[in-house]
């Protein structure tokens, strides 16, 4: 992984806590199936998360 400014780390670790704290929302409501169209969202936000954040790891 490249070095990162200190703006770029701050953003990596705020995605980091993003994407876990959407994982676990995902996983919750796969179990309760209460609103049909919060899978697909959650599944949405959370694969432009993890493309954000390899984007920024990859960037120099």
């Amino acid at each position: 992984m490249p070095p990162m400014d200190k703006k770029a780390k701050k953003r990596v670790d705020v995605l980091q806590q993003r994407l876990h704290k959407l994982q676990q929302q995902l996983a919750g409501a796969r179990k309760q199936l209460d609103d049909p169209e919060e899978i697909p969202l959650l599944e949405r936000q959370i694969s432009e998360a993890a493309a954000e954040l390899e984007r920024l790891k990859s960037t120099p």
